[in-house]
């Protein structure tokens, strides 16, 4: 039944998807398989840099600049993931993270579609994609607490999702990404750390992470591990994580995601190395503009050979 419900999930966020760029034409392409999409934030400190052109940047693919085949300054609908810790040690803090995840929910687009996805000992999709705001924030409002952290499991779940949301859409370019809150360190995953960073590698999404950390002034070193899992998996996928010590500031760090996500420019370009070898090729993106950074994801794997069916 779960598997059949799925399936009814995916084939439902296709259908959102496809309604959503009705009137929007102009931020959907069409791409090819070895068209590379990027998404990219750009920033002067912590500020936002809206606004600039296509010559502006600079894309270079394992050190060789590439021809820039598609741009544009408004940003790609997006299918979402929102996932939300709620194991035992979240207990005093989910009212208040509750209210927050609700808060950034409402401000998605009608184009999008997000899924909801708590965790503790297990995970559990409380919601199945859905532009509609008042079912997301029903699903969030059930969150409860209990149990310890499966962190891994959460994100390689959510990774699978969206991968079978793009294989739905797959003529269109989308954007995608993952919004997850912890407080704390894995501590019952089935899912190794390196399967799931490996799998988010070579995925489309963008990985947008908030680590709650314990009041006292010394983090735990558990909670440092924790961090730097946090950090690994935003970084090479171009999103971002945020640290706080104080549940009250998650509704200003949603805020700043929902900023960033609305103010992305989208990059399109077809590879110079015609290679399908599937290696690693690395990625950076430059602005000529001073004191401007460019963020996207790290690199991707390249096409393998196609599989010689047996005779």
């Amino acid at each position: 039944m779960r598997r059949w419900l799925g399936g009814l999930a995916i084939i439902a966020v296709g259908l959102i998807l496809a309604a959503g760029s009705h009137g929007v034409a102009a931020q959907v392409f069409r791409v090819g398989t070895d068209v590379v999409s990027l998404n990219i934030t750009v920033t002067e400190g912590e500020t936002l840099v809206p606004g600039l052109d296509q010559s502006t940047f600079a894309v270079y693919e394992d050190g060789v600049q590439q021809e820039i085949s598609y741009f544009s300054r408004t940003p790609q609908p997006i299918a979402l993931s929102l996932l939300i810790d709620t194991s035992t040690s979240m207990e005093l803090k989910l009212a208040v993270a509750q209210e927050a995840a609700i808060g950034f929910a409402r401000r998605l687009n009608p184009t999008d579609a997000a899924q909801i996805i708590d965790f503790d000992s297990r995970h559990e999709i409380l919601q199945t994609f859905t532009a509609d705001p008042a079912l997301l924030e029903a699903a969030i409002r059930r969150t409860q607490v209990g149990g310890s952290t499966s962190l891994y499991n959460a994100i390689y779940v959510a990774l699978s999702e969206l991968k079978r949301v793009r294989a739905a859409t797959k003529d269109q370019v989308r954007r995608q990404a993952i919004v997850v809150l912890s407080d704390g360190e894995d501590t019952s995953s089935l899912i190794a750390y390196e399967d799931v960073l490996e799998s988010a590698k070579r995925s489309e999404v963008a990985v947008y992470a908030i680590g709650l950390r314990a009041k006292e002034d010394q983090p735990t070193r558990g909670f440092n591990e924790a961090e730097f899992v946090l950090k690994s998996l935003s970084q090479e996928t171009g999103g971002r994580s945020f640290f706080v010590d104080d549940v009250v500031q998650l509704p200003s760090i949603y805020q700043r995601i929902a900023d960033e996500l609305a103010n992305q420019y989208s990059i399109g370009y077809t590879s110079k190395n015609h290679k399908r070898d599937g290696a690693w090729r690395a990625i950076v993106v430059k602005v000529d503009r001073p004191r401007t950074q460019a963020r996207t994801k790290r690199g991707y794997f390249a096409p393998t050979p196609p599989k010689v069916p047996r005779t």
